[in-house]
């Protein structure tokens, strides 16, 4: 079925597409795709390097005339999310992605489809392999572990880079030009727990929390969607303040930048409270649906009886690891005073987990401004610290400055208006490009980030527009053609 979007145009673009999406490539794996990309650059008798972390740089001269025009940096990464429905059996480490069309639409069955960044990396090897397009110096980076740590762009050396300018191809709306973004940081809270018996007279429950759309925790946290541990824990919350509820293990989300869709716990109560507790229950799930009818019409939440555990998470960690996570911020903290309708400030309760005497508590919280973003972590980091969590936060990176003069933002916008009678739209996103990373290494890069129409990417239902695509595309060569003089 994937074969049919080779006949889709430009057939350049599809063409590597499709090959990556028979590369399996979730972020920490993507040696393999690198490898596939390596060769093509060589096979094409390009310049190639493989930094010590494992980016990939190609790079293609200039094209006869073009020599005075500024280098351009063409950049995506290679890894994709792995996110998949219950329901789908697939291995993100060994099984290609099936896509297939539909209507405008490429989407993938069951999974994520990988055009977060795949479409991106696409284009720029399909620049590179073009032989009829005029552009000055161009070198295509391409990245590795974006969507879990930003690890490649955080381990970029001063050097490596010879480029004026840097394309990021990593956007999600065509016709719309990106000049800043969001900083983050990961918020890791950790409990321990000691076991105890299950009272005699207790039965069991499995709480489930599905159905959720989930989503990226930056371009769709102001959407209003349910968070499956939010959902769990205040139901929890709940029936334990009246029903004797015992926690025994819970799990829900499994990576920082998705909006977790689905969790569950197995708990226990006194028996003699079984039908009060099903009512609580009841009355519970009627409420959250009514509340998020409108962005969550498919969510499920059920309750099924079943063995009774071998022990349960001592009682006071229980309170205060229920009490905390209900407690935790989620969502928009905060939208922008400068440019209407971004969202600034947010944080996405991403995982949790129990395991071996370990509760787990992951956050990801995003900014444009860091002193905010800093405020927000300390504030979280009271939250838990009271409850009795350790408390890290790693992996933080920096947001990207606007720079509203850029000379190549200029003339991607008389090429847009050019090629399609319109002006684009110039915004920054709340999101974690790896542009404020990159820009960090090097400080005099003038930098843009575009790409094709994609929805709900970091799901199963991520999709990208297939018209648009042509229209990105050449929208690129165009600005190729186009670069700034040196």
């Amino acid at each position: 079925m994937g074969k049919e979007i080779l006949n889709l145009k430009p057939e350049s673009v599809w063409k590597h597409f499709y090959s990556l999406t028979q590369i399996p490539r979730p972020s920490g794996c993507e040696a393999a795709s690198i490898a596939f990309i390596k060769k093509f650059g060589d096979d094409l008798g390009l310049e190639t390097f493989v930094d010590e972390v494992g980016n990939l740089l190609i790079r293609k001269p200039a094209t006869a005339g073009m020599e005075n025009r500024k280098g351009i940096i063409l950049q995506g990464h290679v890894d994709m999310v792995p996110q998949k429905n219950n329901d789908k059996v697939h291995d993100f480490e060994k099984d290609p992605i099936d896509a297939w069309i539909d209507g405008d639409w490429v989407k993938a069955k069951g999974t994520t489809l990988g055009a977060d960044n795949g479409i991106g990396v696409a284009a720029a090897m399909a620049v590179l392999e073009a032989k009829d397009i005029k552009h000055g110096p161009v070198e295509a980076l391409f990245t590795i572990d974006e969507e879990t740590g930003m690890t490649g762009a955080f381990g970029l050396k001063p050097g490596f880079l010879k480029g004026d300018i840097l394309l990021n191809l990593d956007s999600e709306d065509e016709g719309e030009l990106y000049i800043g973004c969001a900083g983050g940081v990961n918020g890791s809270f950790t409990f321990k727990y000691s076991e105890e018996d299950v009272p005699k007279s207790h039965i069991a429950f499995k709480i489930d929390v599905k159905g959720l759309k989930g989503g990226h925790s930056g371009l769709d946290i102001n959407l209003g969607r349910g968070n499956s541990n939010k959902i769990l824990f205040r139901f929890l919350y709940h029936a334990s303040q009246r029903h004797g509820l015992r926690l025994s293990s819970f799990e829900g989300g499994n990576l920082r930048n998705a909006i977790p869709r689905e969790a569950y716990a197995i708990v226990t109560i006194p028996g003699e409270n079984k039908d009060k507790f099903i009512k609580c229950f009841t009355k519970n799930v009627e409420k959250i649906k009514k509340e998020l009818s409108v962005t969550e019409p498919d969510m499920s939440m059920t309750l099924v009886e079943v063995m009774t555990p071998a022990k349960l998470i001592d009682q006071k960690t229980q309170q205060s690891v229920i009490n905390s996570v209900y407690a935790c911020p989620n969502g928009v903290i905060r939208m922008s005073d400068s440019m209407p309708g971004l969202v600034e400030t947010s944080t996405n309760l991403a995982i949790t987990k129990s395991e071996n005497g370990n509760i787990t508590v992951k956050c990801l919280l995003r900014s444009s401004v860091d002193s905010a973003k800093d405020d927000l972590a300390a504030m979280m980091e009271a939250l838990f610290v009271l409850a009795g969590a350790e408390c890290s936060f790693d992996g933080a990176y920096p947001g990207w400055k606007p720079n509203p003069d850029s000379a190549i933002l200029k003339a991607m916008k008389q090429v847009y208006h050019q090629r399609f009678g319109k002006i684009p739209e110039v915004k920054a996103i709340h999101a974690g490009l790896e542009c404020g990373l990159i820009g960090g290494v090097y400080p005099n890069l003038d930098m843009i980030s575009f790409g094709p129409t994609m929805r709900h990417p970091h799901s199963p239902d991520e999709k990208v527009n297939i018209p648009t695509v042509e229209m990105f595309y050449n929208f690129l060569v165009e600005t190729l053609k186009n670069a700034p003089l040196k």
